[in-house]
């Protein structure tokens, strides 16, 4: 029984650690319109995985240029809230609002402000949830500094 409980335990992490998110251009799930792969931590051109290949670096707080993780590398702050340039916190620092459903730009609130509307697969501009207005779907949990990268 315990092996029994080891062995799926095993399978269950590898599973997930193998698991990857793919960003598809428009309203797409094919292979050949994989525009970025995501592994967890690190955001990679296609359908890559190769060292080479890795455009940004997410460690949950900062956004990192390559696949670097020094402080001169950070391009982009996050509190679960705003979007920061650089390494700071400071509000006038604020390049992008999230409310958990809509991308703001600066540190508005507004209407006449979203840029981006997301339903937990898709990216629509602006205020819409129309399927002519989706700009990129996915296939899994995609960290929102990281699709800020590739969507800006």
């Amino acid at each position: 029984m315990l092996r029994k409980a080891i062995l799926l335990l095993f399978t269950l992490v590898s599973t997930i650690i193998m698991a990857q998110t793919h960003l598809f251009k428009g309203n797409s799930s094919y292979t050949s319109d994989i525009l970025y792969s995501w592994d967890g931590k690190k955001l990679y051109r296609g359908n890559s995985t190769y060292t080479s290949d890795i455009l940004y670096t997410f460690d949950g707080k900062h956004v990192f240029r390559g696949n670097s993780s020094y402080t001169s590398d950070i391009l982009y702050s996050w509190d679960g809230k705003h979007v920061y340039r650089g390494n700071s916190s400071y509000t006038s620092d604020i390049l992008y609002t999230w409310d958990g459903k809509k991308l703001y730009r600066g540190n508005s609130t507004y209407t006449s402000d979203i840029l981006y509307t997301f339903d937990g697969k898709h990216v629509y501009r602006g205020n819409s949830s129309y399927t002519s207005d989706i700009l990129y779907s996915f296939d899994g949990p995609l960290p929102l500094p990281v699709m800020m990268m590739v969507i800006q």
